[in-house]
């Protein structure tokens, strides 16, 4: 058995079991290519926060999200089924945007460096050698 706290145990437990559920037994057409990035439970294992991300715009996405919600009561019948739980905690669905956030992130530091590339004698500017220090 893994170290850790009891809601970080049961979180990953969680979100493998729910991966394997919405790919395979979840048939609603509205779940797209879905990931369950986290799970985050709360100390008393009564709720679950799960984080996820799909592949579309931001119609696919609201839609992903309607089919997840429409898809709960199914996803903790079967959680009770498998998991060793008194309680299933009750599962709020999120979608995840730290990946977009990363790739927007990354897109500007590419675009920074294109631009350093075609402009070379930029680079010294930010670079703190404009002798601005010495005297005049």
């Amino acid at each position: 058995m893994s170290q850790g706290s009891r809601p970080d145990r049961v979180a990953d437990q969680l979100r493998q079991e729910l991966a394997e559920l919405i790919a395979r037994e979840v048939h609603d057409p509205g779940i797209g290519f879905l990931t369950i990035t986290y799970v985050k439970v709360t100390p008393d294992l009564q709720q679950a926060r799960v984080y996820y991300t799909t592949i579309g715009d931001d119609k696919a996405r609201t839609e992903t999200g309607r089919a997840l919600h429409r898809a709960i009561p199914f996803l903790r019948r079967q959680l009770g089924r498998r998991l060793r739980l008194k309680h299933v905690p009750a599962l709020d669905f999120f979608y995840d945007e730290s990946i977009e956030r990363q790739d927007r992130i990354e897109r500007i530091m590419l675009d920074i460096q294109a631009e350093r590339a075609e402009h070379p004698h930029l680079n010294d500017l930010g670079a703190g050698n404009d002798d601005s220090n010495e005297p005049r």
